[in-house]
């Protein structure tokens, strides 16, 4: 993947949210800023512009001028903290945003020859803070706006993406849905618990919580559990799952990797079976 920095701007005053902390609400578990910075894990060097808080990886912070003086602002202090030739431009409140998108629209900008990409939702609308721009372009033009306007405090982003050449990525439903209201938290938390992803949301948030960047089969551990509890007993499922990450995680400081999950499960499984088997000829 093309290299690149992120900028997450993680301030503004919340005032559709009655001013509360917006970064700091949970979807999922998950402090919306911790979401976002899951999905640009990939960056060289990661900006936030925004107060200082625990984050689920090391981040570098720094503040706009003046305090409160919009995403011109913010999107210029995070700049001067970056190096990177691509920079990636995310606000804070975008629960549902992944990987795929933040290459998608790196690939539409360096492939294309552009200055930058951005999303679009479902509108058509443009997504200027879900978007990937070239720094240098991104540089002259906050100083000219900020030359002719006397400041960048208080612009609106459109002065700055009207006056690039930028390629446009028709994101998902979901990539670009970000959280300006409290309806809108209800129906993020609401989108996670519906039965065709709870449970990748739900691995992925504990792989978070715990530091683990393995990849889960949750297929495999989920077959293991159904043998287990069917075969031996209810208590057995959770009991040999457990078991099997800790073996698995033995294995994986030998350098096995994913395949240490596989080769547990696949042997507990199958002890599972005799258990069973041994029931039915009694």
């Amino acid at each position: 993947m093309t290299a690149y920095d992120a900028i997450v701007l993680a301030g503004g005053a919340a005032r559709r949210l009655g001013g509360a902390d917006k970064p700091g609400i949970r979807v999922g578990g998950r402090a919306l800023l911790d979401r976002v910075l899951v999905a640009c894990t990939g960056a060289s060097t990661t900006v936030v512009v925004g107060g200082r808080r625990p984050t689920v990886r090391a981040v570098t912070w720094t503040r706009e001028e003046p305090l409160g003086g919009g995403p011109l602002a913010a999107l210029d202090a995070g700049l001067r903290r970056t190096g990177e030739e691509w920079v990636l431009v995310l606000s804070a409140d975008l629960p549902f945003l992944g990987e795929s998108t933040v290459g998608a629209l790196l690939t539409a900008a360096h492939d294309g020859g552009r200055e930058g990409a951005l999303c679009t939702d479902q509108d058509g609308r443009d997504q200027p803070l879900v978007a990937v721009y070239r720094g240098e372009p991104l540089r002259r033009e906050l100083a000219l706006i900020a030359t002719e306007h006397g400041g960048l405090s208080g612009l609106p982003l459109r002065l700055l993406t009207n006056e690039l050449d930028l390629a446009r990525v028709e994101a998902g439903p979901l990539a670009s849905f970000d959280c300006d209201t409290w309806e809108d938290i209800v129906s993020a938390r609401a989108c996670i618990r519906e039965h065709g992803t709870v449970l990748d949301e739900w691995i992925t948030a504990v792989k978070n919580e715990l530091g683990i960047e393995l990849d889960v089969d949750t297929d495999v551990l989920l077959d293991l559990a159904r043998d287990a509890a069917h075969g031996v007993a209810r208590p057995a499922a959770p009991l040999t799952t457990f078991l099997v990450g800790y073996a698995a995680a033995k294995a994986s400081r030998d350098g096995d990797g994913p395949e240490a999950v596989v080769e547990a499960a696949r042997k507990a499984a199958a002890l599972a079976l005799r258990w069973a088997d041994e029931n039915e000829t009694q």
